[in-house]
């Protein structure tokens, strides 16, 4: 098992520079399969990328990024895949259609085809993993010791679960060998989801009702968890009563996720959510949004405590954001004036301080996958202008883009962008 002292000496010294002052970036744009998206998922500490990009019929692929290219990771059989992190050898966490109709016509990894899907782990092949007695599972991270977190159904059906979901489905951990492991929800809950797991196998999801929760790939619950040993625990709220979910955990067992405010307004279009840092010692903090931004909702954090997401406006305008040193910044404030990208969402930050995601190509605003890589300090330069003419607020996107986020978030984090309640 690691040490703190080889955790802190995993870390590069992009990452100490980055946490030492505020850091600049280059930015690759990874681009797409041959279609219009793209978006990328997770990166290793050798600085591979993974993610899913749609090909020029539409249909979505997990990918894996080589030299000069992304590899198309196929399918279990049907015409969609996704991807859900990758870890230190390549091994990639992916959730794949198969060949078969869902009897229950479910529509779990949100490909909008009703296909049965499967969470999977990629190593060079695709080997499926089992669900918990139902049809459908899903895939949202894997560990450096090939543990994946993700949902699986149960057989149970549950009357309360909202269309076209039928069954109920738990948070799991699969094991290397893909051994299931169900994670059970809080006291009083009947449903849950896992969304990351670290090198030290803690776990941290939601968990509620398929009543108040909605379904996979879109599951966010009232109760943020983390499961230890199997056990969950609840890590609070930020006042609200609606959405509180766990979306990252480092090695350090600090926890970044969103929760949904108090404060919100009874009858408006949005719900408000709030990114937040969660320790043993601090508890739940409210880590806010950028400038005057509506909502954060944040995707990833490495064992420097960087934490990666996106701050957007009330009209679903989003701009992706690091937030490091009790410090929230808009991510395209820190790259060069003359990036071809405008990034949106920062999806995951490796120890190195290379940050993915999805980011708008502003001459066409198709949506592709993106690495920024940071400059150490003494190299980057003097005079440098953000990339965005007006950094108090997001950039007005167009309908389209707004429409493709709002999908991401309820993809990735189920933030509820919309309203949906």
């Amino acid at each position: 098992m690691k040490t703190i002292l080889t955790l802190m000496a995993a870390g590069s010294l992009l990452a100490t520079l980055a946490t030492a002052q505020t850091p600049r970036y280059t930015v690759t744009d990874l681009g797409t399969l041959g279609g219009t998206v793209g978006s990328a998922n997770g990166i290793n500490y050798e600085g591979r990328v993974a993610g899913a990009a749609n090909l020029p019929n539409g249909n979505s692929r997990a990918f894996l990024s080589g030299p000069g290219a992304m590899y198309d990771l196929g399918t279990l059989g049907g015409a969609n895949s996704s991807e859900g992190g990758l870890n230190a050898s390549s091994q990639i966490a992916v959730f794949a259609e198969t060949s078969k109709t869902d009897p229950l016509n479910e529509n779990f990894c949100g490909f909008g085809t009703s296909n049965i899907c499967l969470a999977a782990i990629w190593n060079g092949t695709m080997m499926a993993l089992p669900t918990l007695g139902g049809n459908n599972s899903i895939a949202y991270a894997i560990n450096n010791q090939g543990q994946v977190a993700g949902a699986a159904e149960t057989s149970t059906k549950d009357p309360t679960c909202q269309a076209p979901q039928a069954l109920q489905f738990e948070a799991v951990l699969w094991g290397p060998a893909g051994q299931v492991q169900e994670l059970p929800p809080l006291p009083g809950d009947t449903v849950g989801a896992a969304n990351w797991v670290n090198d030290y196998g803690q776990v941290v999801g939601s968990s509620g009702t398929c009543a108040s929760g909605g379904v996979t790939p879109d599951f966010g619950g009232p109760h943020a968890v983390m499961w230890q040993n199997g056990v969950p625990t609840n890590l609070g709220n930020l006042g609200g009563a609606m959405l509180t979910l766990g979306a990252s955990i480092n090695d350090f067992g600090e926890v970044t996720g969103c929760a949904d405010l108090a404060s919100e307004t009874p009858g408006f279009p949005f719900v408000q959510i709030h990114p937040f840092l969660w320790s043993q010692a601090a508890g739940m903090q409210d880590l806010g949004a950028v400038g005057a931004d509506f909502s954060g909702l944040p995707f990833g954090i490495n064992n420097n405590a960087q934490v990666v997401g996106a701050s957007c406006d009330d009209m679903g305008n989003c701009r992706a954001f690091l937030w490091q040193n009790k410090t929230m910044m808009d991510l395209n404030a820190l790259v060069p004036a003359n990036s071809p990208l405008y990034l949106a969402f920062a999806l995951v930050i490796n120890d190195a301080g290379e940050i993915a995601g999805q980011a708008m190509e502003k001459s066409t605003g198709e949506m592709h996958a993106f690495v920024a890589t940071p400059i150490p300090a003494a190299a980057a330069a003097t005079d440098f202008e953000p990339s965005s003419p007006d950094l108090s607020r997001p950039m007005v996107l167009p309908e389209n883009v707004r429409k493709q986020l709002q999908r991401l978030a309820l993809g990735r984090i189920g933030a509820r962008l919309n309203g949906q309640r």
